[in-house]
């Protein structure tokens, strides 16, 4: 029989846990001195230590491991918990770098606002243009919510054509509509110009994006999880020099590599001039235009 402090450094615990289980019921020691209140443990109850631990680590409750140790969970079954809760602990851990991202992006657009120049924007026509394309729905208009999408689609595309020997014949051209499914729901489309028809039988489809007689663009640097400086400070450009906006900016990918830093897009917001000045008539907690 093991002390109770031997017991816990077998069992790369602290004393003080090891007391605080017995007190719950959770592992008791198997002897007590009368005389002096010494704890004593066995080597073989390392094993329910062990799963206790396991459990407790997982996410469980003391009170939950206990029920499951009743139960006499085996070790197969321990490693399927483990397996799930790694999917779990993964999916949140995803969720909140994507929040992190997210608040970075804000804070960015936040210090550019008193910091950065005004954008170089550049008011022209946008060809029409054919394109092969896929398409999938992304919860928001957020850069954390359209990256985990239009970047597989990208992967699907260039796979499809590679295996379809449709030519590419110019850079990949992203855009987005409002999506059906939901009030923030938007439609990502990942096209890339082709020299095809269209015709059936593709394994992609094959579409002509119209052109856009009258756009504000301007070049964003960088990973498009960071476009949100640059999109803003487009908006704003837009409103300052009279003109409405009428509709998502296309993404036209001018340098595309491995390192997202090292990116160059040009936004490509449709325009139209304002015929007339907007009366604002300001309320203490909204706005309305008339």
């Amino acid at each position: 029989m093991f002390a109770i402090g031997e017991f816990a450094r077998h069992g790369r615990v602290s004393v003080r846990m090891l007391r605080h289980y017995a007190a719950i019921g959770l592992l008791q020691p198997v002897a007590v001195d009368p005389e002096t209140g010494y704890r004593y443990y066995q080597a073989a109850q390392l094993s329910r230590l062990n799963r206790i631990i396991a459990l407790k680590d997982l996410g469980f409750s003391l009170q939950q491991v206990a029920s499951i140790l009743d139960e006499q969970v085996s070790a197969a079954e321990l490693r399927g918990m483990l397996i799930l809760r790694r999917a779990e602990l993964q999916s949140q851990i995803s969720a909140d770098t994507a929040r992190l991202a997210s608040v970075e992006a804000r804070l960015l657009s936040i210090e550019h606002e008193a910091a950065e120049p005004a954008p170089e924007v550049v008011v022209k026509r946008i060809a029409p243009v054919r394109v092969a394309e896929l398409t999938g729905i992304a919860d928001s208009y957020a850069p954390e919510s359209i990256t985990p999408v239009i970047r597989p689609l990208y992967r699907q595309l260039f796979d499809r054509l590679r295996q379809s020997g449709l030519p590419r014949c110019g850079p990949g051209i992203a855009y987005y509509r409002d999506s059906p499914a939901s009030d923030t729901a938007v439609e990502v489309h990942a096209a890339v110009a082709i020299a095809a028809d269209p015709q059936d039988g593709n394994d992609v489809p094959v579409l002509d994006l119209p052109e856009i007689s009258m756009a504000a663009t301007v070049i964003h640097h960088g990973s498009m999880d960071e476009v949100l400086p640059t999109g803003q400070a487009l908006a704003r450009w837009i409103d300052a020099n009279g003109y409405r906006s009428l509709g998502y900016p296309r993404e036209l990918s001018i340098e595309h590599s491995q390192d997202p830093g090292r990116w160059v897009t040009e936004l490509q917001a449709p325009i139209a001039a304002r015929h007339r000045e907007l009366t604002i008539r300001r309320h203490p907690d909204r706005q309305e235009t008339q």
